[in-house]
C-alpha cells in the first residue's frame, strides 16, 4: 500500500497554525526580558532606556538573595528525596504483579489532579497539629515532594516501560543480586529517564508558590513566595529582572539535557550501526 505524501505546501495551514501558538505562549513570557533592563522605575514596554539597575537591585536587596538561598535548598532537597523514592516506587510497581499495582500508581501520581490550594491547605493544618514543620527546610521539602512525585513517578514509568527487563533477570541469573544489577545494568539505560525526572522535580519545586504561601513565611520564604508578596504590594522592574532570571532557570537546563540526550543517542546509533 502506497503512502500518501502531503507537500509543504498544503500543510502551510498547519505550519502557520502552530507558529501562531508558539508565538501565544513564548512571547508574553519573552516581554519580561526587555523589560527587566528598563531604566525607568515603571514596567513598561518597550523600554524608553536601558540599565542594569533592576539586577543591581535584586543582587543587592537581602530579600532576595535569602529567598533565592531558600529556594535552590528546598528545590535540591526535594529533588533528591523524590528521585529516590519515586524511582525506586516507579521500579516496584513496574516488576510487581500485585493486582493493586495501578491503584497505587494512579494514588501517586494523584496530585496533579488535586488544587494545589486544597494540598496546601491540608498540609497546613497537618503541620499546625503536628508542630514543628511550619516555617521550616523539611516542611517545605516534604510539602513540595508531594507535588514533584507525581512528575518523577509518570517520567520514571515511561523509562522501565521502553527498558527490555529480560537484561537484569540476566545478570541476576549470573549471581547479581537485586541491588546491583539494577545498578550496573538498568539504570545506566534509563539514566536519561532519571535525569529528567531530578530536573522536573527540582523545577517544580523551585517555581512551587501555593504550598510556600501557606506553610513558610519571614526568612524562610521562597523566590517565589516573595515575588508574589512583592507583586501585591510594589510594583517595580526588579519582578522582570526576577522573571527573567526565573525563566533562564527552568528554561535553559532543559534544553541542554535534551541537546546533551540528543547527541548521545545519536552516538549510540552510530555506534550499534
Amino acid at each position: 500500500m502506497e503512502e500518501s505524501y502531503v507537500s509543504h505546501r498544503n500543510r502551510l495551514w498547519l505550519y502557520l497554525l502552530v507558529g501562531l501558538v508558539i508565538f501565544y505562549l513564548v512571547v508574553p513570557m519573552l516581554i519580561v526580558i526587555p523589560v527587566s533592563f528598563s531604566s525607568t522605575t515603571a514596567m513598561t514596554f518597550p523600554p524608553r532606556g536601558w540599565s542594569l539597575r533592576w539586577y543591581e537591585a535584586f543582587f543587592g536587596e537581602a530579600k532576595w538573595i535569602g529567598s533565592v538561598w531558600v529556594s535552590l535548598r528546598v528545590a535540591f532537597c526535594t529533588m533528591i528525596v523524590t528521585t529516590l523514592a519515586g524511582v525506586a516506587a516507579a521500579y516496584g510497581l513496574h516488576q510487581s504483579g500485585f493486582r493493586l499495582s495501578e491503584t497505587i500508581r494512579a494514588t501517586l501520581i494523584s496530585p496533579l489532579a488535586v488544587p494545589s490550594i486544597l494540598i496546601a491547605v491540608g498540609m497546613f493544618f497537618v503541620y499546625a497539629r503536628i508542630g514543628g514543620l511550619l516555617n521550616t527546610t523539611l516542611g517545605l521539602v516534604l510539602g513540595h515532594s508531594v507535588v514533584a512525585m507525581p512528575f518523577v513517578i509518570l517520567t520514571m514509568s515511561a523509562g522501565f516501560s521502553s527498558f527490555d527487563m529480560s537484561q537484569e533477570m540476566v545478570a541476576r541469573s549470573l549471581g547479581a543480586n537485586r541491588f546491583k544489577a539494577f545498578m550496573t545494568v538498568t539504570l545506566p539505560q534509563v539514566k536519561f529517564s532519571v535525569a529528567t525526572a531530578m530536573l522536573l522535580s527540582f523545577l517544580v519545586s523551585f517555581d512551587e508558590l501555593i504550598i510556600s504561601l501557606m506553610i513558610a513565611s519571614g526568612p524562610m520564604s521562597t523566590l517565589s513566595r516573595v515575588t508574589f508578596a512583592t507583586l501585591r504590594d510594589d510594583v517595580d522592574p526588579t519582578l522582570a529582572a526576577v522573571s527573567t532570571l526565573m525563566l533562564v532557570v527552568t528554561s535553559v537546563p532543559p534544553l541542554l539535557l535534551h541537546l546533551y540526550a540528543s547527541r548521545a543517542r545519536k552516538r549510540s546509533g552510530r555506534d550499534d550501526g
